[in-house]
């Protein structure tokens, strides 16, 4: 079955920096769409960032966040810098296929990963 595992989440102050990585089981890594989702306490979740081919990100994270993949390891990556208290959420690895349009949608994506806690603070 798809297995989704992410790591690399942790506590971190205002201004630094975490890179997330997903490592993909179970699928054929370069036929799917992969992309991260973070959800905060008593908000919804919300798209962040995703990868085809090419890159897409939110608004709140362009420019700061990058998303990149290795499908020789079958890992996705997301670098975050100049990291803010408000990207404080549990980060979520998600997977649909390459052939799907919408990637900024949660319920467009089949697999996803247990999540893993990004705080920062003030």
């Amino acid at each position: 079955q798809v297995q989704l595992v992410e790591s690399g989440g942790g506590l971190v102050q205002a201004g630094g920096s975490l890179r997330l990585s997903c490592a993909a089981s179970g699928l054929t890594f370069s036929s799917y769409a992969m992309g991260w989702f973070r959800q905060a306490p008593g908000k919804e979740r919300e798209f962040v960032a995703a990868i085809k081919s090419n890159t897409y990100y939110s608004d709140s994270v362009k420019g700061r966040f990058t998303v990149s993949r290795d499908n020789a390891k079958n890992t996705v990556y997301l670098q975050m810098n100049s990291l803010k208290p408000e990207d404080t959420a549990v980060y979520y690895c998600t997977g649909q296929s390459i052939s799907s349009w919408n990637l900024r949608a949660a319920e467009w994506y089949p697999y996803w990963g247990q999540g893993t806690q990004v705080t920062v603070s003030s």
